[in-house]
C-alpha cells in the first residue's frame, strides 16, 4: 500500500498541491520533506503530534524525515489559526524551549544512522544570519502584497488588525522551504490546515527563485496538510479542565496522559486510533466492532490510551498508569509510591501538614475535609472516613508517622470520591 492510500484511508490528507505528482514522486524515490515546529512553550502538546506521526509514518514508508525546529520564526509569531498577536519571548527563552522540543522530536523519530535517518535543524541558522537588505531583495521581492493579503492566514486577521512583524512570518516559513529544498533537496512540506497558505508560498517562492535556471528543480516542491482535530461533542481537542495536555511529563504526568486518552468519547475514538496509532486499519476495524457491540468494556479507549502512552512516554511509564488508575479505581491506595501518589493526585485538593503526629478528628478539620470536630466524628463513625484506602471508625485514631507513604504523604478519602492529599515535609 503506498504512503498516500494509507494515509487517505485514515482521513489524514485534508489538502495537497498535486495528489497525483506527488504519488509518482513519491512511488519512485526517497523524498525528504520537513514539518516545522515553532518554540512558543518549552514542550510541545498532543495538537503537534499529527504532523509528529506523519514524519514519522513516511520515515517506516522509506522517506526521510527533517524536524525544523523555529528558531527563527518563533521570534516572529505565527499568525496562523489566530485571533490576536503573540506574545514575543526573548531570545534565550526561545533558545531553551527550542532544546527541549528537540528532545521530545528526538522521542518520536529515528535520528540514528541510516539512508533516511532524520535530522533536526535548526531556522534561525539561516534566518539569523539574513541582513534585513539582503532578505528585503533577495526574498521579499518575490512576494506581492495583494498575493500575501488574499492567504486566509493574513486575510483572517486583517478585521482586528496584524502587525508587521506576523504580516512577514509567510515570507520567513517560505524562505525556510526555499533553503531546504536548497540544502536538503526537500520537496515536500507538510503542516496543519492552517498552513495551507504559508507552505504554498514556499513552494511559489522556489518556483520563482529557480525559474529559467532549473525547471525540473522548481516543479519538484509539494504541500500536504492534515485536517484539523475536532471533538464530537464540540470541545477543542487537547483541552482539559486542567488546560492543555502537554507531552512533557513534568507538565502533564503519563498518568494524567494516559487518562486522556481513555477517557475519550465513543464517537472520536476509532477516528483517533487512526489518526494517532500505526496500528493495521484492519485491528481498528475490528475494535470499531467493539465500540459498536459492547461500548461498556471501553476496550477501544484501553488500547488507544496504552498504545499513545507507550509511544511518547514508553513501556514503563505505561505500567505505572496503569498501576495509578486501578489503585485510585479500587482504593488500593497503599500500594502506592511516593512518585506514583504525586501522578495520581496532583490535580486534587492537598493539605500541607506539620510533621507531627495527630489525632485524625483534629486533621480532618484542619485539612478542610470535615466542616468540624462533631462532623469528623459524624463521618468517622459512619464509615465515610478511609486513610490510605483503609476504613477506619475509631475516633481515638491518630495519624502516626508510619502512615505516611514514602514518609510523605496520608490519603484520606471522605466518601467515594472526595479524595485530600496530606504532605509532609
Amino acid at each position: 500500500m503506498s504512503i498516500l492510500k494509507d494515509l487517505r484511508d485514515r482521513g489524514l490528507i485534508q489538502q495537497t498541491s498535486d495528489e497525483e505528482g506527488l504519488e509518482k514522486h513519491l512511488s519512485s524515490q526517497q523524498v525528504s520533506l520537513y514539518c516545522g515546529f515553532d518554540p512558543t512553550a518549552d514542550s510541545l502538546h498532543i495538537g503537534h503530534l499529527v504532523p509528529m506521526l506523519m514524519l514519522k509514518r513516511f520515515q517506516q514508508a522509506g522517506h526521510r524525515p527533517i524536524a525544523l525546529i523555529g528558531g527563527g520564526t518563533g521570534m516572529i509569531g505565527d499568525p496562523s489559526g489566530r485571533s490576536d498577536e503573540r506574545n514575543l519571548n526573548d531570545a534565550a527563552t526561545v533558545d531553551s524551549f527550542s532544546q527541549g522540543i528537540a528532545k521530545q522530536l528526538a522521542g518520536i523519530l529515528n535520528f540514528d544512522e541510516g539512508e533516511n535517518a532524520a535530522k533536526a535543524v535548526n531556522n534561525k541558522d539561516w534566518l539569523g544570519a539574513m541582513s534585513i537588505i539582503d532578505f528585503l531583495r533577495d526574498v521579499g521581492k518575490h512576494f506581492g502584497v495583494n498575493y500575501m493579503l488574499a492567504k486566509d492566514s493574513v486575510e483572517s486577521r486583517l478585521a482586528n488588525g496584524i502587525s508587521f512583524t506576523e504580516f512577514s512570518y509567510m515570507i520567513l516559513q517560505s524562505l525556510d522551504f526555499l533553503r531546504l529544498h536548497e540544502r536538503e533537496n526537500v520537496t515536500l512540506q507538510i503542516g496543519g490546515s492552517d498552513q495551507w497558505g504559508n507552505i504554498t508560498a514556499g513552494m511559489e517562492l522556489i518556483r520563482r527563485t529557480h525559474a529559467g535556471n532549473d525547471e525540473e528543480a522548481a516543479d519538484k516542491a509539494f504541500a500536504l496538510t492534515v485536517p484539523l482535530i475536532t471533538k464530537a461533542d464540540g470541545t477543542k481537542f487537547g483541552k482539559t479542565a486542567g488546560g492543555a495536555v502537554w507531552l512533557s511529563p513534568e507538565r502533564t504526568t503519563p498518568y494524567e496522559f494516559y487518562q486522556f486518552w481513555f477517557n475519550t468519547d465513543d464517537r472520536d475514538v476509532i477516528k483517533f486510533m487512526k489518526y494517532f496509532t500505526f496500528m493495521s486499519l484492519e485491528e481498528i476495524a475490528a475494535f470499531e466492532e467493539s465500540v459498536a457491540k459492547e461500548p461498556e468494556k471501553r476496550l477501544a479507549q484501553t488500547k488507544l490510551a496504552e498504545e499513545m502512552t507507550t509511544l511518547v512516554h514508553g513501556k514503563e511509564a505505561l505500567q505505572q498508569a496503569i498501576k495509578i488508575s486501578a489503585a485510585l479505581f479500587s482504593g488500593d491506595i497503599a500500594s502506592l509510591n511516593g512518585a506514583e501518589i504525586e501522578q495520581g493526585f496532583k490535580d486534587m485538593p492537598s493539605y500541607t501538614a506539620a510533621d507531627e503526629d495527630k489525632g485524625l478528628v483534629d486533621m480532618l478539620v484542619e485539612a478542610g475535609i470535615s466542616s468540624s470536630k462533631r462532623q469528623a466524628r459524624e463521618d468517622i463513625t459512619n464509615g465515610a472516613i478511609r486513610v490510605n484506602g483503609n476504613k477506619v471508625e475509631d475516633t481515638a485514631r491518630i495519624l502516626v508517622e508510619g502512615d505516611r507513604i514514602d514518609g510523605r504523604f496520608i490519603i484520606i478519602r471522605r466518601g467515594k470520591k472526595k479524595y485530600t492529599l496530606l504532605k509532609f515535609a
